[in-house]
């Protein structure tokens, strides 16, 4: 699985640099969920303003978000795009700060979270909640993107 990252953040974020991790993170999600190599899907860095606008059209909730996926797979066809993700630059940062970790473990969190979302899973009910939840803190654990801010990136 392989993905293409577009960054329509005005503010100067280098993507390139995270670039490495997602891919980490694509792989050990291929390996565990056996996904086809070819599957690709789009992440797109936006600011408050788009995640906002994209957030009402979509989804009928007019408030900033942090991360927001679109699947294209609908269970009956499957096309080699999983679909788009969506994430607020400005709330990773925001985030990072709430939650006491570094930006590169709020970044990769949201990134698993979307990838996740594009690949059927979801929260909505307490029992899936506790699967992905668990599967993202298994993966984010095995590649030791931890909460732990000693050491960590925070761009």
């Amino acid at each position: 699985m392989h993905f293409l990252i577009t960054n329509e953040v005005k503010k100067i974020f280098n993507d390139k640099l995270y670039s490495q991790r997602f891919k980490q993170i694509t792989d050990l999600v291929s390996t565990k969920l056996n996904i086809d190599k070819k599957r690709f899907f789009e992440c797109h860095f936006v600011d408050e303003k788009t995640i906002q606008e994209i957030n009402k059209n979509y989804r009928n909730k007019d408030y900033i978000t942090d991360v927001i996926s679109f699947a294209f797979d609908d269970g009956e066809i499957i096309t080699p795009l999983l679909g788009e993700m969506y994430i607020c630059y400005q709330k990773v940062v925001d985030q990072a700060s709430q939650f006491a970790h570094s930006f590169e473990r709020e970044l990769c969190f949201l990134f698993t979270h979307g990838l996740l979302h594009l690949l059927g899973y979801d929260h909505i009910k307490i029992e899936d909640e506790k699967i992905m939840f668990a599967l993202q803190d298994e993966i984010l654990n095995e590649l030791k993107i931890t909460r732990n801010i000693n050491g960590a990136r925070n761009d």
